[in-house]
């Protein structure tokens, strides 16, 4: 047998297992310094994040009353469904659609769009699936823990509106922050992420940042699928600052049911104290209901509810006190008549001028709507609501002269109210009739006749007419109108079931900053003409003698502001009425306007919406409080 010497193959081979052998542990150092060396730190946070999770704790909003410490807005614990992004990695979500929508009974396209909008979003954050969880959509969480470990149920604060629409377009309403707004300069510097809910309208847009609060969060170890097995740490949030309003509920109330019985169901009713500009009440009709937006926008009959106001002929969304704009009619011409007679187109001892039934420019005829009434002075003008008087004091101002008065009482402003989407009222002007008609763009006294009688281009909103008018009730002090009174450090302690009231601490709350009141310079024996004449109005022999209050004297004008050319006829053709008004005429306590969409005379409705806002302050000013009742829409007699 041939002896075969194959220890050489031998010796080969071994070299090469052991090269393999060097390489592959090479490798293998290589791989473990650049996992423990270069990325070492991120993996460790990713091995920390499996193990231990940061679950938020929404802060409760602020508390918002009103002046008298009544609740109007508070926040109560309700079960959300959320699903960790961190546990869905490398997941489609898509794919969790339909699953989702058929088991919490969601609307497929708001769970598509929600995954949408926060493919951005950190993976630490969660993604809210459905708010107001119900007793079955818990259980059915609970018994899918298996096939969907990323579900999980988190009590969190809901915002609670009052019932039917009630100081809707006051208190506005919370929502989740959208994509658009985390773009915008005013939400990106302040720490807002996906998720959150801010303030979207009203004083809950406007002091938001007083409202929200701090969230906290626990520190929880989870397992490999995402339960949780310990919480090992826990931040207790800070709730938000608790707003006390101007607002007086009785009043409100009072306001909101003569909208209610206004033949359209449309209008504004504004009370204010003329003497530091806080609003009383503000009632803006047809109303909505903001519980809407923060307890049932994200279902499907939320989203049908939602279109259904944006596409109500009506408007409900829109305040009509600081963003409606109408033709103030009559009220107009107690402005017209102070800034006559500081300007020196009347005096107070030479101010008649005639009537003449109207007045005839060219080859037009403007009649007074209210016959001929002679040759009145400005007191007969504005008591008897004389329009030829106002025709020709209107021509001997000027367009000049108006537009000075348009700037003495800002009416080319905003008036500062500190509620969003305030509207600037439009004033005559050249500019303005050459942009509106540029066919005939030059000015002519017949457009200054217009203009002189709230007709015209003249547009305001209810808030900008109710505090120039305050202003000559106030002998020239303008004041910036405004709903909050007061910001308390830190939120409410307690509730005291006794005086249906929140407990605060003892500790100092920010008031509003009150901003010094505009000095219009009026002369305080022509102020009194004018107060005396809008006195007459409704307690000598004027056009609102019908809401006359015995021991409570009201100086007022009413206005019936025509909306389309004579001879149209249907509900939405009718007048507009108008009631501006303050109380008591010599030493204002109180200013209340009323306009009523398409209703007729000023004297059939606005005045008699504001009579009733009047009564209810009269019971809870000038009675006992054994008598001073809740009623708050007293009958006109």
């Amino acid at each position: 047998m041939k002896f075969v010497d194959d220890s050489q193959n031998l010796r080969i081979r071994l070299r090469l297992i052991q090269v393999a052998i060097l390489v592959l542990l090479g490798i293998l150092c290589v791989r473990l310094y650049v996992l423990q060396i270069i990325d070492g730190k991120r993996y460790a946070e990713v091995a920390e994040n499996q193990r231990i999770r940061l679950l938020p704790i929404p802060a409760p909003r602020g508390v918002i009353l009103d002046r008298n410490g009544n609740l109007l807005v508070d926040s109560r614990p309700i079960y959300s469904v959320l699903l960790s992004r961190e546990d869905t990695k490398g997941i489609d979500r898509l794919t969790l659609v339909k699953p989702l929508a058929d088991g919490l009974k969601i609307d497929p396209e708001i769970l598509r769009e929600r995954f949408d909008e926060v493919k951005n979003q950190p993976a630490f954050e969660s993604i809210l699936i459905k708010d107001g969880a119900t007793p079955a959509d818990i259980a059915w969480v609970d018994a899918h823990q298996l096939e969907l470990p990323a579900l999980r149920i988190e009590q969190i604060p809901q915002r609670r509106y009052p019932a039917n629409g009630q100081l809707a377009h006051v208190l506005g309403y919370v929502g989740e922050i959208s994509q658009e707004q985390l773009k915008q300069e005013e939400y990106h510097d302040k720490g807002y992420k996906p998720g959150d809910i801010i303030g979207q309208e009203g004083l809950e847009k406007v002091y938001d940042e007083y409202l929200r609060g701090r969230d906290g969060y626990r520190k929880v170890i989870v397992d490999s699928r995402g339960h949780i097995q310990n919480e090992v740490e826990r931040v207790e949030p800070q709730s938000g600052q608790d707003i006390v309003t101007t607002i007086d509920l009785d009043l409100q109330q009072a306001a909101e049911d003569q909208l209610k019985k206004s033949p359209q169901g449309r209008g504004v009713i504004i009370a204010m104290d003329p003497n530091n500009g806080e609003i009383l009440a503000l009632a803006s009709a047809p109303t909505f209901d903001p519980n809407l937006f923060s307890q049932r926008i994200t279902s499907k009959e939320g989203r049908a509810e939602y279109q259904k106001l944006l596409n109500d002929p009506d408007k409900p969304l829109i305040n009509r006190a600081v963003q409606g704009k109408y033709p103030p009619g009559s009220t107009w011409k107690p402005l017209m008549a102070t800034a006559g007679l500081k300007q020196g187109a009347i005096s107070i001892d030479d101010s008649n001028l005639v009537c003449g039934g109207g007045i005839t420019i060219g080859n037009k005829f403007t009649r007074c709507m209210g016959g001929n009434h002679g040759s009145p002075n400005v007191h007969i003008a504005i008591e008897k609501s004389c329009d030829g008087y106002f025709y020709r004091l209107g021509l001997k101002m000027k367009l000049e002269g108006i537009q000075a008065m348009v700037d003495m009482f800002d009416l080319d402003k905003r008036t500062g109210i500190d509620l969003p989407h305030e509207v600037i009222s439009t004033t005559p002007s050249r500019e303005l009739k050459a942009k509106l008609y540029p066919k005939e763009p030059e000015w002519k006294d017949i457009d200054t006749v217009y203009s002189s009688f709230g007709q015209g281009e003249d547009v305001l909103t209810p808030i900008a007419l109710l505090r120039a008018h305050s202003a000559i009730g106030m002998r020239g002090k303008m004041f910036v109108p405004h709903l909050l009174k007061e910001i308390h450090t830190i939120g409410a302690v307690g509730y005291d079931p006794n005086k249906n009231a929140p407990i605060f601490p003892e500790r100092p709350a920010r008031t509003f900053d009150h901003p010094q009141p505009k000095e219009l310079g009026i002369p305080r024996d022509q102020s009194d003409v004018v107060v005396q004449a809008m006195w007459s109005v409704v307690n000598e022999a004027g056009t609102a003698t019908g809401i006359k209050l015995v021991g409570f004297d009201i100086a007022g004008k009413t206005g019936t502001a025509q909306v389309v050319s004579l001879g149209k006829e249907g509900s939405e053709h009718k007048d507009h009425s108008w009631f501006v008004s303050y109380a008591p005429a010599y030493k204002p306590e109180i200013s209340c306007v009323a306009l009523i969409e398409n209703a007729g005379l000023g004297s059939r409705f606005g005045a008699p919406s504001v009579r009733a806002v009047y009564d209810v302050y009269y019971n809870k000013t000038r009675k006992s409080p054994e008598t001073a009742t809740n009623n708050v829409a007293l009958k006109i007699r």
